[in-house]
């Protein structure tokens, strides 16, 4: 009899099974608003489709009276803007400081205590401090993304340095490899899907410490929150699930089309 823990589903089986929870949460939301309407039609909590789609298309293909901007896109385009920016930079210091931390002991000794005690901040604690120093404009909201899931990358790297098979170092000191070769030959080729990886797993945190600070999605969703406008929250919050599931499938198939004999271990 075969085991349930080596069962494995097909491709088409697969996305069905991935698709079930979606369609739950969906039916439920659809249940528990029409009970609410039905209850109270003047009810905010649980919009209905219809009530969602009107003000969706007013956000996203009307222009704002005040402003002249498309509201929805305009949001978009200034929040995807400051978190690849974000991205890029925590991404280039973290494979640096991750490289130097987890081959050179001399560096890890000196470094690893400071980025292990960074990395237990909170970066919402420090964004006042953010803002006096640094002002209310870009650069302030980019920092409290970078502060945030740079450490965090930073001592995934160094640990993954730390944890590749001594002989392969050992050979290559060996073979006369420098310590200048022996980073950018042996470890580094080895740290750029582990990269990959961590600004996967950091991609949740990142999202949340830009609604924190910007001016973009998030700012909307604070803004109309006091209206208790749940039919411009409830579709910022999916479009935002959406931006990040498809920056994180983007760097997953970047994974696999730059190292594909990662993909061989999984």
């Amino acid at each position: 009899m075969t085991r349930l823990v080596n069962r494995r589903p097909g491709r088409g089986a697969g996305w069905l099974l991935g698709l079930v929870p979606f369609i739950a949460l969906l039916c439920t939301y659809l249940v528990g608003s029409h009970i609410r309407m039905a209850a109270n039609p003047d009810d905010k909590l649980l919009p209905t489709p219809a009530t969602i789609a009107s003000t969706m298309h007013s956000y996203a293909l009307e222009e704002d009276v005040r402003s002249g901007a498309v509201l929805f896109w305009v949001d978009t385009l200034a929040s995807l803007q400051r978190i690849a920016i974000a991205l890029v930079l925590s991404a280039t210091i973290g494979l640096i400081l991750g490289l130097a931390i987890g081959a050179v002991p001399v560096v890890r000794a000196a470094l690893a205590p400071f980025v292990g005690a960074v990395a237990m901040i909170p970066p919402l604690a420090v964004l006042p401090i953010l803002f006096i120093l640094l002002g209310l404009g870009e650069v302030a909201k980019i920092t409290l993304i970078t502060l945030g899931i740079t450490p965090v990358i930073v001592r995934d790297l160094a640990l993954r340095a730390g944890e590749l098979p001594t002989e392969q170092l050992i050979k290559a000191q060996t073979l006369g490899a420098s310590s200048w070769q022996l980073v950018i030959r042996v470890i580094l080729p080895q740290m750029w899907p582990r990269l990959i990886d961590s600004l996967r797993l950091s991609m949740g945190s990142a999202w949340l410490f830009l609604i924190a600070a910007e001016e973009g999605l998030g700012y909307r969703i604070f803004l109309v929150r006091r209206y208790l406008a749940m039919d411009v929250i409830l579709p910022y919050v999916v479009w935002i699930t959406v931006l990040a599931f498809l920056m994180d499938y983007m760097l997953k198939l970047l994974r696999s089309r730059a190292f594909p004999w990662t993909e061989m271990s999984r």
